[in-house]
């Protein structure tokens, strides 16, 4: 067995300082990589509540588009619709834009239209 010399211990204890050192330099730079990435984790959540926030109003516009221009085409539609519905199916009553409901949903009909007297008939045209 051999004694250990108290240089050896010296340079024992100096080594252990130095890989300490090391090891508490990596555990900053460990921490620095760490704050940086919470603070990317925060930017990337920003940006998603943004992208969120513009895909549901570019949702909300595109669907208001789509209504008037739905509008805009049934209201083209509508003087030449009545004429025919009249004339060639004897219709005497035309509702453009019926609504009816019934246990909690709801539909739209373009165009309804009714005659009585003899014919009996409804008529639902989409547009």
């Amino acid at each position: 067995m051999n004694a250990v010399t108290y240089e050896e211990v010296l340079s024992l204890f100096k080594e252990t300082e130095l890989r300490m050192r090391e090891t508490d330099l990596q555990m900053r730079e460990t921490d620095r990589y760490m704050q940086e990435t919470a603070r990317q984790m925060r930017e990337t959540d920003r940006r998603i509540r943004e992208l969120d926030r513009l895909t549901r109003e570019q949702s909300k516009q595109i669907s208001g588009i789509g209504n008037k221009f739905g509008y805009f085409t049934e209201g083209l539609a509508l003087p030449s619709m009545e004429r025919i519905l009249t004339e060639q199916f004897g219709m005497t009553t035309i509702m453009p834009r019926a609504r009816t409901r019934k246990n909690g949903e709801e539909i739209e009909i373009d165009v309804l239209a009714t005659a009585n007297e003899g014919i009996n008939l409804a008529m639902v045209v989409e547009v």
